[in-house]
């Protein structure tokens, strides 16, 4: 692994991609802070705030699905800005109405995520854009700090919404809903910013196909003596895509969709709401624990990029996935605070090792002008898996069965592991010869 050697390679439009997630995660978590209890405040039953939160994940599955897929003919710097400046929109209709059906329609049409975690067309587009920036053996590093500003965006966002929200409650003396939507114009901001960084985005980022590209891929096929399906040019298939791609993309997907299921019944937004609930913590007190959980993820995706050079993207997936699930599995059977956090801090040092990894395996595998496409096929169902826990979560919440939502979270993602590591194991060594190749970023 070269983690030093690919930073200072990186060129410039890798460096604002990193800066893009960083800004974009702080909004994240700033929000993922305030959002159930800003519905909450506004008398909202949390039965529908599990709804709101399901309608809002498929608004965003339907609209990432357009952008992501006509990315490559819209233009990826296009869609990206097209993405912040419904980013914006949405945190300013947060921060001036109290309508249910407004804020909806803005959570939908908008970017708001009520998970803390990725939502919209931009990671599908940006991992996309890293892959064609980067050859195979620099994507591991590439990627992982890509996940290390996106985390330590993330952290920063919920420690500065706990700050900000104790300071203007407890010293100037705001009411809890003016607080909040406080917060969501801090959002709102971080998006004009990120808006701002996407006009020095250089042509580099878009796809383009030559004939020297397909020399490059055809000198490839003949040292690792395989085929490469992408070389077809024109794929039987309405989708446009390649045998290949057809014959793996369906089973991964499968597999990240079951994880994604569980993820779906307890995201970070309902988390926060049960410890507030459960254990009365102060937004200070939240804002500190996910500072240090959202940290010790932030620092944990160099070491993910090391584990998927050395054992392969699957082996590292298995090797992260599974104790995380366990870790956020066993959260339902304590009832002390200190345990809970204990185990939560472990949950996020390895809930996001696997992303790395997954991001080497589908772009290693897939071919180069297909990415845009998978990424967002991935992430699209990804997102409409999560649709379905939402509205149950919102029940078991009004129950005072919330604890519950740990354990089929935790069983989702285990159940997952055993299909990967049964189907999938062999791919590691066609990943690692690739990687074996030396060569530098351009």
């Amino acid at each position: 692994m070269h983690l030093l050697k690919s930073l200072r390679q990186s060129n410039r439009d890798i460096r604002i991609l990193w800066t893009s997630v960083f800004l974009r995660m702080a909004g994240y978590g700033l929000t993922n802070q305030v959002l159930t209890l800003y519905l909450e405040s506004l008398g909202i039953s949390e039965p529908n705030i599990g709804i709101f939160m399901t309608l809002t994940l498929i608004g965003d599955t339907v609209i990432s699905y357009f952008l992501t897929w006509y990315a490559d003919q819209i233009g990826r710097r296009r869609v990206m800005m097209l993405g912040t400046l419904m980013m914006y929109g949405s945190g300013m209709v947060f921060a001036f109405s109290s309508h249910f059906v407004v804020l909806l329609l803005a959570a939908i049409f908008g970017v708001i995520s009520p998970s803390g975690d990725e939502t919209g067309p931009f990671k599908s587009v940006e991992e996309a854009s890293i892959a064609h920036l980067t050859p195979e053996n620099h994507r591991p590093e590439i990627y992982a700090f890509y996940g290390l500003f996106a985390t330590a965006g993330a952290a920063l966002g919920s420690l500065l919404c706990g700050l900000l929200v104790d300071y203007m409650n407890l010293q100037l003396d705001y009411d809890l809903e003016r607080c909040y939507r406080i917060i969501f114009l801090v959002y709102a901001f971080f998006a004009f910013l990120k808006f701002s960084l996407m006009l020095f985005l250089t042509p580099k980022c878009e796809i383009y196909f030559d004939a020297e590209r397909e020399e490059e891929l055809t000198e490839e096929a003949a040292l690792l003596g395989e085929t490469i399906p992408e070389l077809e040019t024109a794929p039987e298939d309405y989708f446009g895509l390649s045998e290949r791609t057809r014959h793996l993309l369906p089973r991964l997907l499968a597999i990240f969709m079951l994880d994604s299921l569980g993820y779906g019944f307890m995201p970070s937004a309902w988390v926060v709401y049960y410890l507030k609930k459960t254990f009365l913590t102060t937004a200070t007190g939240l804002g500190i624990l996910f500072f240090i959980t959202n940290s010790v993820d932030s620092i944990s995706a160099l070491p993910s990029a090391y584990l998927s050079k050395a054992l392969g993207p699957v082996k590292a997936i298995l090797f992260t996935q599974a104790p995380s699930g366990a870790f956020f599995l066993v959260i339902a059977f304590f009832n002390n605070f200190k345990l809970v956090a204990f185990f939560l801090i472990l949950y996020y040092t390895t809930s996001t090792m696997d992303v790395v990894p997954r991001q080497v395996l589908l772009t290693s595998i897939m071919p180069r002008e297909e990415i845009t496409k998978v990424m967002g096929i991935v992430n699209i169902g990804k997102t409409f898996a999560r649709c379905i826990g939402p509205i149950f979560t919102g029940k078991l919440a009004a129950g005072n069965n919330l604890r519950f939502g740990f354990v089929i979270n935790g069983g989702c993602v285990l159940l997952a592991d055993l299909i990967l590591a049964t189907n999938f194991l062999h791919i590691d060594a066609e990943i690692r010869q690739k990687e074996s190749r030396d060569q530098d970023i351009t």
